[in-house]
Protein backbone atom coordinates (compact mmCIF):
# COMPACT_ATOMS: atom_id res chain seq x y z
CA UNK A 1 0.00 0.00 0.00
CA UNK A 2 1.43 3.36 -1.06
CA UNK A 3 0.36 6.85 -0.06
CA UNK A 4 1.68 10.32 -0.84
CA UNK A 5 1.45 12.69 2.14
CA UNK A 6 -0.85 15.60 1.38
CA UNK A 7 0.03 17.75 4.39
CA UNK A 8 2.51 18.19 7.21
CA UNK A 9 1.71 15.81 10.07
CA UNK A 10 3.01 13.08 12.36
CA UNK A 11 3.00 9.60 10.82
CA UNK A 12 0.59 7.78 13.15
CA UNK A 13 -1.85 10.70 13.21
CA UNK A 14 -1.80 10.95 9.42
CA UNK A 15 -2.32 7.23 8.78
CA UNK A 16 -5.11 7.04 11.34
CA UNK A 17 -6.87 9.90 9.60
CA UNK A 18 -6.28 8.73 6.02
CA UNK A 19 -6.74 4.95 6.26
CA UNK A 20 -9.82 2.90 6.89
CA UNK A 21 -7.83 0.80 9.34
CA UNK A 22 -7.87 0.40 13.14
CA UNK A 23 -5.22 2.46 14.90
CA UNK A 24 -4.08 -0.70 16.70
CA UNK A 25 -3.23 -2.39 13.39
CA UNK A 26 -1.28 0.66 12.16
CA UNK A 27 0.74 0.53 15.39
CA UNK A 28 1.45 -3.16 14.74
CA UNK A 29 2.77 -2.37 11.26
CA UNK A 30 5.06 0.24 12.81
CA UNK A 31 6.24 -2.09 15.55
CA UNK A 32 7.11 -4.83 13.05
CA UNK A 33 9.02 -2.48 10.73
CA UNK A 34 6.57 -2.70 7.86
CA UNK A 35 6.19 1.04 7.26
CA UNK A 36 8.61 3.07 5.15
CA UNK A 37 8.75 6.85 4.76
CA UNK A 38 10.68 7.85 1.64
CA UNK A 39 11.92 4.24 1.57
CA UNK A 40 13.45 4.50 5.05
CA UNK A 41 12.03 2.02 7.56
CA UNK A 42 10.54 3.68 10.63
CA UNK A 43 9.03 2.36 13.84
CA UNK A 44 8.35 5.79 15.34
CA UNK A 45 4.79 7.02 15.72
CA UNK A 46 5.95 10.64 15.61
CA UNK A 47 7.95 10.48 12.37
CA UNK A 48 7.46 13.89 10.76
CA UNK A 49 5.76 13.98 7.36
CA UNK A 50 5.99 16.72 4.75
CA UNK A 51 3.77 17.09 1.68
CA UNK A 52 4.94 14.83 -1.13
CA UNK A 53 6.65 12.25 1.07
CA UNK A 54 6.00 8.62 0.14
CA UNK A 55 4.56 6.24 2.73
CA UNK A 56 4.63 2.51 2.04
CA UNK A 57 3.00 -0.15 4.23
CA UNK A 58 4.69 -3.40 3.26
CA UNK A 59 4.19 -6.67 5.11
CA UNK A 60 6.26 -8.67 2.62
CA UNK A 61 9.89 -7.87 3.45
CA UNK A 62 11.51 -10.63 1.36
CA UNK A 63 11.84 -8.70 -1.88
CA UNK A 64 12.50 -5.29 -0.37
CA UNK A 65 15.51 -3.61 -1.98
CA UNK A 66 17.29 -0.66 -0.42
CA UNK A 67 19.99 1.72 -1.55
CA UNK A 68 23.39 1.44 0.17
CA UNK A 69 22.93 5.02 1.43
CA UNK A 70 20.12 7.12 2.90
CA UNK A 71 17.21 8.50 0.91
CA UNK A 72 16.54 11.96 2.33
CA UNK A 73 13.44 12.81 0.32
CA UNK A 74 11.33 11.09 -2.31
CA UNK A 75 8.06 11.75 -4.05
CA UNK A 76 6.76 11.22 -7.60
CA UNK A 77 8.97 14.00 -8.99
CA UNK A 78 12.19 14.13 -7.00
CA UNK A 79 14.55 11.92 -5.02
CA UNK A 80 17.40 13.17 -2.80
CA UNK A 81 20.13 10.91 -1.43
CA UNK A 82 23.15 11.16 0.85
CA UNK A 83 26.10 10.44 -1.45
CA UNK A 84 29.15 8.77 0.11
CA UNK A 85 32.65 10.10 -0.51
CA UNK A 86 34.57 8.41 -3.33
CA UNK A 87 31.57 7.89 -5.63
CA UNK A 88 31.15 9.78 -8.91
CA UNK A 89 27.79 11.49 -9.38
CA UNK A 90 27.64 10.75 -13.11
CA UNK A 91 29.60 8.73 -15.63
CA UNK A 92 32.90 9.76 -17.20
CA UNK A 93 34.84 8.32 -20.12
CA UNK A 94 36.68 6.10 -17.61
CA UNK A 95 33.78 5.12 -15.35
CA UNK A 96 30.33 4.24 -16.71
CA UNK A 97 28.56 2.12 -14.10
CA UNK A 98 29.91 2.71 -10.60
CA UNK A 99 28.22 6.08 -10.24
CA UNK A 100 25.57 7.56 -7.99
CA UNK A 101 23.31 8.08 -11.00
CA UNK A 102 23.60 4.42 -12.02
CA UNK A 103 22.87 3.12 -8.51
CA UNK A 104 19.82 5.38 -8.06
CA UNK A 105 18.55 4.51 -11.56
CA UNK A 106 18.84 0.76 -10.95
CA UNK A 107 17.07 1.14 -7.60
CA UNK A 108 14.13 3.03 -9.13
CA UNK A 109 13.84 0.61 -12.08
CA UNK A 110 13.72 -2.31 -9.62
CA UNK A 111 10.56 -0.71 -8.21
CA UNK A 112 8.99 -0.01 -11.59
CA UNK A 113 10.57 -0.60 -15.02
CA UNK A 114 8.97 2.62 -16.27
CA UNK A 115 10.86 4.77 -13.75
CA UNK A 116 13.45 7.25 -14.97
CA UNK A 117 16.00 9.49 -13.28
CA UNK A 118 17.56 12.79 -14.39
CA UNK A 119 20.60 14.66 -13.10
CA UNK A 120 19.84 18.09 -11.61
CA UNK A 121 23.22 18.91 -10.06
CA UNK A 122 26.31 17.06 -8.88
CA UNK A 123 28.98 16.84 -6.19
CA UNK A 124 32.69 16.15 -6.66
CA UNK A 125 33.61 12.47 -6.45
CA UNK A 126 35.34 12.95 -3.10
CA UNK A 127 32.66 15.19 -1.56
CA UNK A 128 29.86 13.48 0.36
CA UNK A 129 26.34 14.72 1.05
CA UNK A 130 23.04 15.73 -0.48
CA UNK A 131 22.38 15.17 -4.18
CA UNK A 132 19.01 15.81 -5.78
CA UNK A 133 17.65 13.94 -8.83
CA UNK A 134 14.46 14.42 -10.84
CA UNK A 135 12.19 11.54 -11.81
CA UNK A 136 10.90 13.23 -14.95
CA UNK A 137 12.25 15.65 -17.53
CA UNK A 138 9.67 18.33 -16.78
CA UNK A 139 10.79 18.64 -13.14
CA UNK A 140 14.47 18.45 -14.14
CA UNK A 141 14.04 21.34 -16.58
CA UNK A 142 12.19 23.46 -14.04
CA UNK A 143 14.85 22.90 -11.37
CA UNK A 144 17.76 23.61 -13.71
CA UNK A 145 16.20 26.63 -15.42
CA UNK A 146 15.34 28.24 -12.07
CA UNK A 147 18.27 26.85 -10.05
CA UNK A 148 19.44 30.16 -8.57
CA UNK A 149 15.85 31.08 -7.72
CA UNK A 150 14.72 27.71 -6.33
CA UNK A 151 17.86 26.79 -4.35
CA UNK A 152 17.91 29.11 -1.32
CA UNK A 153 20.50 27.35 0.87
CA UNK A 154 23.58 25.26 0.08
CA UNK A 155 25.50 24.51 3.25
CA UNK A 156 28.59 22.36 3.73
CA UNK A 157 30.71 21.25 6.65
CA UNK A 158 34.46 20.84 6.24
CA UNK A 159 37.62 20.24 8.22
CA UNK A 160 40.61 22.34 7.14
CA UNK A 161 44.26 22.22 8.09
CA UNK A 162 45.41 24.63 10.80
CA UNK A 163 43.54 27.58 12.31
CA UNK A 164 42.00 30.35 10.23
CA UNK A 165 43.06 33.96 10.80
CA UNK A 166 39.48 35.14 10.35
CA UNK A 167 36.90 33.05 12.19
CA UNK A 168 34.18 34.22 9.82
CA UNK A 169 34.51 35.63 6.31
CA UNK A 170 33.08 36.02 2.81
CA UNK A 171 35.52 34.94 0.10
CA UNK A 172 34.94 36.40 -3.39
CA UNK A 173 37.11 34.99 -6.17
CA UNK A 174 37.09 34.61 -9.94
CA UNK A 175 37.84 31.13 -11.21
CA UNK A 176 38.90 29.45 -14.43
CA UNK A 177 39.71 25.84 -15.30
CA UNK A 178 42.73 24.38 -17.09
CA UNK A 179 42.50 21.73 -19.79
CA UNK A 180 43.55 19.22 -17.14
CA UNK A 181 40.48 20.12 -14.99
CA UNK A 182 42.37 22.13 -12.36
CA UNK A 183 40.46 25.17 -11.14
CA UNK A 184 42.49 28.31 -10.37
CA UNK A 185 42.02 31.96 -9.38
CA UNK A 186 42.17 34.33 -12.34
CA UNK A 187 41.79 38.03 -13.19
CA UNK A 188 40.76 37.25 -16.78
CA UNK A 189 37.53 38.81 -18.00
CA UNK A 190 36.00 35.42 -18.75
CA UNK A 191 36.67 34.04 -15.25
CA UNK A 192 33.53 33.19 -13.28
CA UNK A 193 32.75 34.70 -9.88
CA UNK A 194 32.67 32.35 -6.89
CA UNK A 195 31.36 33.43 -3.48
CA UNK A 196 32.08 31.28 -0.41
CA UNK A 197 30.98 32.19 3.14
CA UNK A 198 32.38 30.38 6.16
CA UNK A 199 32.32 30.36 9.95
CA UNK A 200 34.60 28.41 12.28
CA UNK A 201 32.61 26.05 14.51
CA UNK A 202 35.39 24.30 16.42
CA UNK A 203 39.19 24.21 16.57
CA UNK A 204 41.88 21.95 17.97
CA UNK A 205 45.68 22.09 17.76
CA UNK A 206 45.79 20.90 14.15
CA UNK A 207 42.46 21.46 12.46
CA UNK A 208 39.37 23.66 12.19
CA UNK A 209 35.77 22.57 11.66
CA UNK A 210 33.98 25.11 9.49
CA UNK A 211 30.43 25.71 8.34
CA UNK A 212 30.29 26.89 4.72
CA UNK A 213 27.50 28.46 2.70
CA UNK A 214 28.02 29.03 -1.01
CA UNK A 215 26.28 31.70 -3.08
CA UNK A 216 27.57 30.27 -6.38
CA UNK A 217 28.05 26.70 -7.53
CA UNK A 218 31.41 26.77 -9.30
CA UNK A 219 33.41 23.60 -9.72
CA UNK A 220 35.81 23.01 -6.78
CA UNK A 221 35.16 26.54 -5.47
CA UNK A 222 35.24 25.56 -1.77
CA UNK A 223 38.45 23.60 -2.18
CA UNK A 224 40.15 26.45 -4.07
CA UNK A 225 38.93 29.04 -1.53
CA UNK A 226 40.48 27.33 1.49
CA UNK A 227 43.65 26.34 -0.37
CA UNK A 228 44.12 30.04 -1.20
CA UNK A 229 44.05 30.81 2.55
CA UNK A 230 46.76 28.18 3.15
CA UNK A 231 44.16 26.15 5.05
CA UNK A 232 43.35 23.40 2.52
CA UNK A 233 40.60 20.92 3.24
CA UNK A 234 41.78 17.77 4.99
CA UNK A 235 42.38 14.97 2.50
CA UNK A 236 42.53 17.32 -0.50
CA UNK A 237 45.41 15.94 -2.54
CA UNK A 238 44.43 18.03 -5.58
CA UNK A 239 44.54 21.53 -4.08
CA UNK A 240 46.33 20.84 -0.79
CA UNK A 241 49.19 18.50 0.04
CA UNK A 242 49.53 15.69 -2.51
CA UNK A 243 50.93 13.53 0.29
CA UNK A 244 47.96 14.13 2.60
CA UNK A 245 47.45 10.74 4.24
CA UNK A 246 43.77 11.09 5.13
CA UNK A 247 41.62 8.54 3.25
CA UNK A 248 38.86 10.91 2.16
CA UNK A 249 38.10 14.56 1.45
CA UNK A 250 36.63 16.11 4.59
CA UNK A 251 33.92 18.08 2.80
CA UNK A 252 30.25 17.22 3.25
CA UNK A 253 27.12 18.87 1.76
CA UNK A 254 24.87 18.69 4.81
CA UNK A 255 21.99 21.12 4.17
CA UNK A 256 20.00 22.00 1.06
CA UNK A 257 16.83 24.08 0.93
CA UNK A 258 14.88 24.20 -2.32
CA UNK A 259 11.50 25.24 -3.66
CA UNK A 260 9.62 22.19 -4.91
CA UNK A 261 8.15 23.24 -8.29
CA UNK A 262 5.28 20.73 -8.21
CA UNK A 263 3.97 21.00 -4.63
CA UNK A 264 4.90 24.70 -4.42
CA UNK A 265 6.61 24.39 -1.05
CA UNK A 266 10.11 24.92 0.38
CA UNK A 267 11.84 21.69 1.40
CA UNK A 268 14.84 21.64 3.77
CA UNK A 269 17.07 18.56 3.59
CA UNK A 270 19.63 17.89 6.33
CA UNK A 271 22.19 15.20 7.08
CA UNK A 272 24.40 14.51 10.07
CA UNK A 273 28.10 15.30 10.01
CA UNK A 274 29.96 12.06 9.15
CA UNK A 275 31.49 10.20 12.08
CA UNK A 276 34.97 10.56 10.55
CA UNK A 277 34.70 14.33 11.04
CA UNK A 278 33.84 13.96 14.72
CA UNK A 279 36.76 11.60 15.31
CA UNK A 280 39.27 14.05 13.83
CA UNK A 281 37.95 17.00 15.84
CA UNK A 282 37.83 15.03 19.10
Amino acid sequence: MKLIAKKESLLLDYLTEELDMPKKRIKQYLTHGSIYVNNNKTTKYDTKLLPGMTIIIDTDQKNKKNLPFDILFEDDNLIAVNKPSGLLTIATSKEKEKTLYHIVREYLISKDKRNKVFIIHRLDKDTSGIVLFAKNEKTKNKMQEHWNEYITLREYTAIVHGTLKKKEDRIIQKLKETKTNLVYISKDSDAKEAITNYKVIKENDNYSLVKIEIETGRKNQIRVAFASLNNPILGDKKYGDSKDSYPRLYLHANRLRFFHPEIKKDILLETSIPNEFKKVMN
